[in-house]
């Protein structure tokens, strides 16, 4: 027990040391390094006018679509590199070209209901050419009735 608690106390106080700056003068830091200002991480950015969409009951087996409009509210183009979601039942489509600033996109989700029941959510997602690497996007809901 004394073993570990020495063990605890130094790994914290070896973290403590080692991390003298917090994380966002750090990344103020690294962003003035490379030319780019504080804001660079919001020089494109994506937001959702619906961030849910229930399809409510559907049949087991049904394939349903829904498309979500997106707006760059960033400063330069986005660039949607990926979107993935958390299985192969649903399949997003993305605009391959740049945003501009200011304009819209629709992101399209199908989802195969085939082999599934009861109530379901998958969410998507998103990597853009903003900082951050993936981050949440839209999700689906429906509830699943088998034949």
């Amino acid at each position: 027990m004394k073993t570990l608690l020495c063990f605890l106390t130094c790994g914290t106080l070896l973290m403590a040391a080692c991390n003298n700056q917090p994380a966002k003068d750090k990344t103020a830091g690294q962003a003035a390094a490379s030319g780019n200002t504080a804001e660079a991480g919001k020089a494109s950015d994506l937001s959702f006018e619906e961030k849910v969409h229930n399809f409510g009951d559907i049949t087991q087996g049904e394939k349903v679509e829904y498309s979500f409009k997106f707006t760059n509210t960033g400063t330069s183009p986005l660039v949607i590199e990926d979107a993935i979601s958390s299985c192969g039942c649903t399949v997003p489509e993305w605009p391959k070209q740049p945003i501009k600033p200011g304009e819209t996109g629709f992101m399209k989700v199908i989802f195969d209901s085939h082999g599934k029941s009861g109530y379901t959510e998958k969410e998507i997602s998103i990597k853009t050419n903003r900082e951050g690497g993936y981050q949440v996007g839209p999700k689906i809901q429906c509830n699943i009735i088998t034949k």
